[in-house]
C-alpha cells in the first residue's frame, strides 16, 4: 500500500466522546479507547482480527497486526497487546484460553513500592493483596495476569477483576501521553487468584522474550504514525532539509521493520529457545526499535517545527503517546544488560 493511501481503520470506530475541538478530557478519552478495546476483542473472537500465537509459524503476522493497531492508535494498541499477550502466556503455561467476552491484561510491572503478595489458604485456594502499579485497561479489563510474591517466590496468577476485590486508584494515572490507555495503580484486597505456571515461570519461559518484541512492534507502529506529518510536509514540498529528514526516517523505519521480520522468523525456527538466543534477540530488537522511535520523534520535530504539535491534535497525541510508551524500554539499563551478554560475562 502506498504510504499516503487512505488506511481502513484497524478496528471498528466508535462515536467520539472526547469533547470539542479545544477540549482535552482524559476520562472521555479513556472511555473512548475502552469502547474500541471492546470492539477489538470482539473482532478477535470473530476472526476479523488475527494475532497468531508466537512461535507457531506466523509470528511475522502477529507483529504486523500489532504494528497496524499501534499506527492507528497507540493507546488502543497497549490494551490489545496486553490481551493477546495474556492469550499467549496462558497457552504457554497451560492455562485456559480467554472465554468470549473476556478482556485480559498483563499487569507484571514491579517498580519499587508495596507490590502484591499472594497467600494460600488452608483450603488450598490462593488470593492476592496489595498495590499493583501500571495496570493498563484497569477499568475495561475483565481479567488480569498479575505477578505477586508468594512464600516460595514470585508467581503469576490469573485474577478475575471482581468488584470489591480490586479497585483502580483514582488520580494515579496523570499522563497526557497514553492517557487513553487507562494505566493507574490498582489496589487488590484478598482477590481470588489461580496460579499460572510455577515459581518464576512467567519470566523464565521463552515467550517472555517473544512478548517483549511484540511490544517493540507497537512502538514501531507509533513511529510510523508520528512520521505521517513529515511525509505530508515533504509531499507539499518542504524543501531539501525536509526531504533529508524524511530520508533518514525512511531508512530507520525500513530497517526496524526488517529486523522485526527477521526476529519473527528466528522465533518460528526456535520457539522454545533451544539455542538460548531469545534474550539477546529481544534486547537487540527492543533497543534498536526504541532508538528508531527516538530518532523519528527528533527528525519529525526538527523538520516540521511547532506547527503540527500545536495545530494537529492527532499528531500531538501521536507524539505524546509514543514519547511515553517507549519509556517501557529500560534505556541504559537494558543496553548494559545487552553489553554484558555480548561480552560473554553473562549467559543469555
Amino acid at each position: 500500500m502506498r504510504e499516503n493511501a487512505v488506511r481502513r481503520p484497524v478496528v471498528p470506530e466508535v462515536p467520539s466522546r472526547s469533547g470539542g475541538a479545544d477540549d482535552f478530557d482524559a476520562r472521555a478519552l479513556r472511555e473512548e479507547t475502552a469502547a474500541r478495546f471492546v470492539a477489538a476483542v470482539d473482532a478477535i473472537g470473530a476472526g476479523e482480527l488475527s494475532f497468531p500465537l508466537p512461535g507457531g509459524g506466523a509470528t511475522a503476522e502477529r507483529f504486523a497486526s500489532l504494528r497496524a493497531v499501534a499506527e492507528d492508535d497507540l493507546c488502543l494498541a497497549r490494551l490489545v497487546e496486553g490481551h493477546v499477550d495474556a492469550t499467549a502466556i496462558l497457552a504457554e503455561l497451560g492455562g485456559p484460553a480467554p472465554a468470549p467476552g473476556e478482556r485480559w491484561g498483563v499487569w507484571a510491572a514491579e517498580p519499587p513500592g508495596e507490590g502484591l503478595s499472594a497467600v494460600r489458604g488452608d483450603d488450598g485456594r490462593w488470593s492476592v493483596s496489595g498495590l499493583k502499579q501500571y495496570c493498563s485497561g484497569a477499568h475495561s479489563c475483565t481479567h488480569a495476569l498479575v505477578t505477586a510474591r508468594a512464600e516460595d517466590g514470585r508467581r503469576l496468577f490469573a485474577v478475575p477483576l471482581a468488584k470489591g476485590a480490586y479497585e483502580p486508584v483514582e488520580g494515579s494515572w496523570q499522563a497526557l501521553g497514553m492517557a487513553g490507555s487507562d494505566t493507574p495503580d490498582v489496589r487488590f484486597r484478598s482477590a481470588a487468584a489461580e496460579p499460572v505456571g510455577g515459581v518464576e515461570g512467567y519470566v523464565e519461559r521463552p515467550g517472555f522474550q517473544h512478548g517483549g518484541i511484540g511490544v517493540a512492534a507497537c512502538w514501531l507502529g507509533g513511529a510510523h504514525a508520528v512520521a505521517r506529518a513529515l511525509r505530508a510536509a515533504a509531499h507539499r514540498g518542504g524543501g531539501q532539509h525536509t526531504d533529508a529528514h524524511l530520508g533518514a526516517v525512511d531508512i530507520d523505519l525500513r530497517a526496524a521493520g526488517l529486523l522485526l521480520e527477521a526476529a519473527a522468523a528466528d522465533i518460528d525456527a526456535d520457539p522454545l529457545d533451544a539455542k538460548g538466543e531469545a534474550g539477546l534477540r529481544s534486547l537487540r530488537v527492543r533497543g534498536f526499535v526504541e532508538a528508531v522511535c527516538d530518532r523519528t520523534l527528533g527528525h519529525v520535530g526538527r523538520a516540521t517545527g511547532a506547527g503540527p504539535l500545536c495545530h494537529d491534535r492527532r499528531h500531538a497525541r501521536d507524539v505524546a503517546d509514543l514519547t511515553v510508551y517507549i519509556r517501557q524500554h529500560h534505556a541504559e539499563r537494558s543496553l548494559a544488560e545487552l553489553g554484558a551478554l555480548v561480552s560473554g560475562r553473562e549467559e543469555a
